[in-house]
């Protein structure tokens, strides 16, 4: 009784594969794909969540829809992506935008930091011409302003005391010699005398001085060296009593009124930067104000260390609110003509290329890889794959790409 039954069980088990099977044969490959792809479940807001079971998504418990539900995966000109057709639903619960893409200016802002230096063509150093002692500083001090023609220092010079001495001695005898009847002595005793005026004013001796010395017909032991620039002294070298000599720098005096701004630019960015181009200054620590100036000089030589080129602003440093060693923020606003430019949050970057997710209209959204160039001020040149008036998504692209690379590799899953 019991092998009877067996054999009943056995035979309606292989009548039931038998109905199964034709049915299969019935839906053909197409039926069966549709079967696979109805078994499997993924979230909305997370396509890369796919379950074989119906429920919750795990991730943030919106309810699993089949996978073939909410729309059909069309081919795109994009390897591994497919094009996208949405609901007004889903768009919105995505939160997708976009917007036309139209030719226009290109420009781009370089940012970067910039120490505030002398103008070296206003930085005047402060020497003697001759050998002597100092005996009395009038400018004592490092950062004292000074007028030009203001006192410095006196000198006590040996070798300035006997040039005094000998043009005081031809100034007394051209006096006598100018009534000589005998042309030669009296233009001989001008020449001694114009020699020795030569040679005081050589060494830097004004001629006011020289004024001074023959009305008061005796020598000055000291000598007073002014200054001849208006400025701050920036370095103070000279001290009282010391021993100078010409190649002795005494004083440092810079003209604060036109200052440099030397700012620091990478070598990536260099092919942007010209000579002539605007520049906007800012200082953090005086908030509201802004210099513009020009870039007057880009230097031909690459840090080694730090891999930027030194790039020279000039400004007027009124107010003298810019010092020497401060730190600003620098802008240089480069122009790059016209063209084509995508946003920056529109790009999808895949590493080996850029995609961008055209908005066609009725909720169909297709992939589009890009060829781009610099950076812009609207985000990135566009080089190609782009034409003026079409609309790219510039928000949840990144949803749209994960959502696209899935069913692209679920319908390559579900192909017979």
């Amino acid at each position: 009784m019991k092998r009877a039954l067996g054999v009943l069980g056995l035979v309606g088990l292989v009548g039931l594969g038998m109905i199964a099977g034709a049915l299969l044969a019935r839906r053909g490959p197409a039926g069966a794909a549709a079967a696979v792809a109805t078994d499997r479940y993924h979230c909305p807001m997370h396509p890369s969540y796919v379950s074989d079971q119906p429920g919750s998504c795990p991730i943030c418990g919106m309810k699993l829809v089949p996978v073939g539900a909410s729309a059909p995966a069309d081919a795109s000109a994009v390897a591994g992506r497919a094009s996208l057709s949405l609901s007004p639903e889903r768009r919105q619960l995505l939160g997708i935008r976009s917007e036309e893409i139209h030719h226009g200016p290109l420009s781009r802002v370089i940012r970067t930091v910039g120490r505030v230096a002398v103008d070296e063509r206003r930085l005047h150093h402060v020497h003697t011409k001759y050998d002597g002692y100092v005996e009395h500083l009038y400018v004592d001090f490092t950062g004292k302003y000074v007028e030009r023609d203001e006192h410095l220092l006196s000198i006590y010079s040996p070798e300035l005391v006997a040039t005094q001495q000998e043009y005081l001695l031809a100034w007394n005898a051209q006096k006598q010699m100018a009534a000589s009847g005998i042309p030669a002595v009296a233009r001989g005793s001008l020449d001694l005398l114009e020699a020795a005026r030569q040679r005081l004013l050589l060494w830097d001796i004004r001629g006011e001085d020289i004024e001074a010395l023959e009305r008061a017909g005796k020598v000055s032991r000291t000598v007073e060296l002014h200054s001849e620039v208006a400025g701050y002294v920036v370095q103070k070298m000279a001290f009282h009593g010391m021993r100078v000599t010409p190649a002795d720098t005494l004083y440092d005096i810079a003209d604060l009124t036109s200052v440099w701004v030397l700012a620091d630019v990478y070598e990536s960015d260099l092919p942007l930067v010209r000579v002539g181009m605007p520049a906007e200054l800012q200082a953090p620590y005086l908030p509201g104000r802004r210099w513009r100036g020009p870039v007057t000089y880009v230097n031909p030589t690459v840090e080694e260390k730090t891999r930027t080129v030194k790039v020279r602003v000039e400004l007027r440093n009124e107010g003298l609110l810019l010092k020497p060693d401060m730190f600003v923020d620098v802008g240089l606003s480069a122009e790059l003509g016209t063209g084509l430019s995508v946003p920056e949050s529109a790009v999808v970057d895949s590493g080996g290329r850029k995609l961008v997710f055209l908005d066609v209209g009725d909720g169909r959204f297709e992939p589009r890889e890009v060829g781009l160039g610099v950076r812009v001020a609207s985000g990135f040149q566009v080089l190609s794959g782009l034409e003026d008036g079409e609309r790219v998504v510039t928000s949840a692209n990144f949803l749209l790409d994960s959502e696209s690379s899935l069913r692209a590799a679920l319908s390559g899953m579900a192909r017979p």
